[in-house]
């Protein structure tokens, strides 16, 4: 790459679009919508090998770079897809279970952001495990565009995963997630400092089965446990531990008041 320069070299890196194309079209595969379903299996298996030709074009675009295996990486990616495919059924089962407006599969698979963004990231975390340079987090983060969620390929997920609104939920890089997690929207699972020199090492938390997460809630930290089947209430700031069967939450206070004895000047700027 020559960025110093002010410019990268096209047979670099990936083109972003073209990337972003075959990421639509193979959610799109995994869930299709079709109109009969007697021609379905024949237009499958073209739209199969049309994926395929598309992977592997973006592969070799910038393989030399990186001396990519470009064959056994699109051999691998594509034989892991009934495996992704099966986890994303799961996951939508368990959102149109434990999500009271939920009133189909297809409402979940077609409408909800939380759904969308955990369908990048199977799709990525695959890619990523094939340790195939810069293609996941340009999927990742073109979902993160258009769902407001922020999955880093590299997190570690357990199925079913649920999501329920999800806008400004952020999951980082090492964060690892266990079995039936539900998290709200404004959720971040992150790190306690940002420093280069910790790359390396875990820096998010781990989520244990069955926890709950409400909504806004901030869990920082890599050796940061929380225990199966917790609740964590929302508006929490956790840096630390917390036991299995435990229920955290923030309690405020609020006062309420009648206008007509209120006295104090109310000088807010919004």
């Amino acid at each position: 790459m020559s960025l110093i320069h002010g410019y990268i070299l096209s047979s670099s890196v990936p083109k972003k679009k073209q990337v972003i194309d075959f990421a639509q079209e193979l959610v799109d595969f995994l869930f299709p919508v079709v109109e009969n379903e007697k021609t379905y299996e024949a237009k499958h298996h073209r739209k199969l090998d049309a994926l395929k030709n598309q992977f592997l074009e973006i592969l070799f675009a910038f393989s030399e770079t990186y001396k990519l295996e470009e064959e056994k990486i699109c051999s691998d990616f594509f034989a892991s897809m009934d495996e992704c495919k099966g986890a994303l059924l799961e996951d939508a089962k368990a959102m149109q279970q434990f999500d009271p407006a939920a009133k189909s599969i297809e409402e979940v698979v077609l409408t909800y952001p939380g759904f969308m963004a955990i369908t990048a990231y199977r799709v990525a975390n695959k890619i990523y495990q094939l340790q195939v340079p810069l293609i996941p987090r340009i999927i990742s983060e073109w979902a993160h565009s258009i769902t407001g969620i922020d999955i880093h390929p590299g997190a570690t997920i357990g199925v079913p995963f649920m999501i329920d609104h999800g806008t400004g939920v952020v999951i980082g890089e090492t964060t690892v997630i266990g079995r039936n997690v539900k998290v709200y929207q404004g959720v971040t699972f992150g790190a306690l400092a940002v420093k280069k020199e910790e790359a390396e090492i875990k820096r998010h938390p781990t989520i244990e089965d069955g926890v709950i997460v409400y909504a806004n809630s901030t869990i920082l930290g890599g050796r940061t446990i929380i225990g199966r089947d917790s609740i964590i209430g929302g508006n929490c700031f956790i840096v630390e531990s917390v036991p299995s069967q435990s229920i955290v939450y923030h309690q405020p206070i609020i006062t309420v008041k009648n206008k007509k004895d209120f006295t104090e000047p109310l000088n807010w700027i919004i």
